[in-house]
């Protein structure tokens, strides 16, 4: 039996701190998917909190016959994540916004490095959320297309269309920034794993 599976039944047996064992062992992940969805890092912590919390209440829903636990976990995430996009009035903002004086006393190149991942940003934010959610899933998760049809509960082929949708906007959208011709979803990929460094503020069940 995995570690998961075993955590999983310590806390159906009332173990709290098996739990907080899960968390850990998949917050980090968590983080990551939810901060490259929603953009501004409060509301994303506060996803986090809200995916672990439905978790816990429908821990004994899961399946291990059905699906692995990080699949199932990043279901719920990404439901979370969707509900909140749908219903939020707010325009985006992006990191940039937040940088200006900052920025000034930088040396050149990290001020073009911090422009460079806000355009990243602001160019995912302008593919639709079903293309968002797979890129993330594929070229920032780096999930099997089979385990994301799972999660995105569509066929394989939609899949893989999605993605390869993506790609093409973000080449479309990020040009200019790619002269020689490399990858730009490469770019995009690397850029977002600082979020995922960062830790949940403690969850506890109930």
């Amino acid at each position: 039996m995995d570690e998961d599976r075993t955590l999983i039944e310590r806390v159906l047996a009332g173990d709290v701190e098996a739990f907080r064992e899960l968390i850990e062992r998949h917050q980090r992940r968590v983080f990551g998917f939810v901060r490259n969805l929603v953009r501004h890092a409060p509301d994303a912590e506060d996803l986090v909190q809200e995916v672990f919390v439905a978790v816990f209440r429908k821990l004994d829903s899961f399946d291990a016959e059905r699906s692995q636990f990080s699949t199932w976990l990043l279901t719920i995430a990404r439901n979370q994540c969707l509900n909140h996009l749908k219903r939020s009035s707010l325009p985006t903002v992006f990191r940039s916004e937040f940088d200006v004086e900052a920025r000034t006393a930088q040396p050149l190149d990290t001020v073009l490095n911090r422009e460079l991942h806000a355009r990243l940003d602001a160019a995912l934010d302008r593919l639709p959320l079903e293309q968002r959610t797979a890129f993330v899933l594929a070229e920032i998760q780096e999930l099997p297309y089979a385990e994301i049809a799972i999660i995105e509960e569509v066929e394989l082929g939609t899949i893989k269309s999605r993605v390869s949708r993506a790609k093409q906007r973000l080449r479309e959208v990020l040009s200019d920034l790619d002269p020689a011709n490399h990858e730009t979803t490469q770019l995009a990929s690397r850029k977002a794993s600082a979020p995922g460094q960062e830790t949940v503020r403690g969850t506890s069940g109930g």
